[in-house]
Parts: structure tokens; sequence; C-alpha cells
């Protein structure tokens, strides 16, 4: 099993920062993709970036240029650093896990509002 550990969420004004954490333990394998997602209020859960073991990234459209993904294997932690924060950024935000067979491991989500 995999457990996945959030941290770094909050609130903070618009055109400000933060930086969201994810911290992996249990039964990990180091071929694995690891994302950030968010899903506001009556709204599908949807993808925020991802990022594959070789480093391979890719972004959602509404974030690129402002959110940066990135990993240290080394702590089994994946980080989004947040920038430029925008009202329509709020949200809860979730770390994902995914395995190279494809399953799946999801953290607690973790609130980030951004006030206007």
């Amino acid at each position: 099993q995999v457990q996945l550990v959030e941290s770094g969420g909050g609130l903070v004004q618009a055109g400000g920062s933060l930086r969201l954490s994810c911290v992996a333990s249990g039964s990990i394998f180091s071929i694995n993709t690891m994302a950030w997602y968010r899903q506001a209020p009556g709204k599908q859960r949807e993808l925020v970036a991802r990022i594959t073991s070789s480093g391979s990234t890719n972004y959602a459209d509404s974030v690129k240029g402002r959110f940066t993904i990135s990993r240290d294997n080394a702590k089994n932690t994946v980080y989004l650093q947040m920038n430029s924060l925008k009202p329509l950024d709020t949200s809860v935000y979730y770390c994902n896990l995914r395995t190279i067979v494809n399953r799946d491991y999801w953290g607690q989500g973790t609130q980030v509002t951004v006030s206007s």
C-alpha cells in the first residue's frame, strides 16, 4: 500500500504564491507517475500537472506559465509551486500517484483559497 500526505494549502491573496508538498510512503516503486488534481464544488476533478519518473511534465492550459511540478525521488516527494494565483485557482488539491500497473493512490486533499 501507498500513503500520500499533503501539506502547504491555505489562504492567499490574488497574485501570491503557495507551494504544495506531497510525501509518499509505503510500497513505493521508482517507476511511477505523480500528479496534482483539483476539484472545486460542483465540478469534476481535473488534472493540474503531471510528472513522470523520467521527469516529463504536462500542465493544464489554465495553469501553464504559473505552476511548476517537480519531484524529489530521494524524499519520495512531489511539489507544486503555484505563482500568480488567481481566485479561479480556489479548489481542493489532491496528490496522485499512478504505478506502472496503473493503480492509483490519492491524498486526502488540501484546500487552496485565493482571495480577490
